[in-house]
């Protein structure tokens, strides 16, 4: 990487694009997220929250507390789910990925609020 956040590889373009990135969200390959992306991972969590408290409470949580568990169950459940050698990919496994891992969260919590 260059001084000043330069030197963005993007692959689909096939070579290296010198641009300045701004965006506090960044990809793992350096390419800055953009609004609809944001969207898409508010939405993934919204769906991931909501099926983990049909899953282990009977209910949602909000739009709000929907988006909050799906997101943080999304982090959790690619960290599980790299430990054990399982790979999801497409919508479908980014939704299982983050609902398992938002299950886990709930599961956890409850555990730690019967305590």
């Amino acid at each position: 990487m260059l001084a000043g956040g330069y030197n963005i590889v993007r692959p689909e373009l096939g070579f290296l694009v010198a641009a300045e990135v701004k965006s506090p969200f960044t990809r793992v390959n350096g390419v800055a997220m953009d609004i609809s992306d944001l969207i898409f991972l508010l939405a993934i969590g919204a769906v991931a929250g909501w099926l983990a408290g049909k899953l282990m409470r009977g209910g949602g949580f909000g739009l709000l507390g929907n988006i909050a568990v799906g997101i943080i169950g999304a982090v959790i459940g690619k960290f599980v789910f790299g430990l054990l050698g399982i790979t999801a990919s497409g919508l479908i496994g980014l939704i299982v990925t983050a609902t398992a891992g938002a299950a886990l969260l709930l599961f956890l919590v409850d555990l730690v609020k019967k305590s």
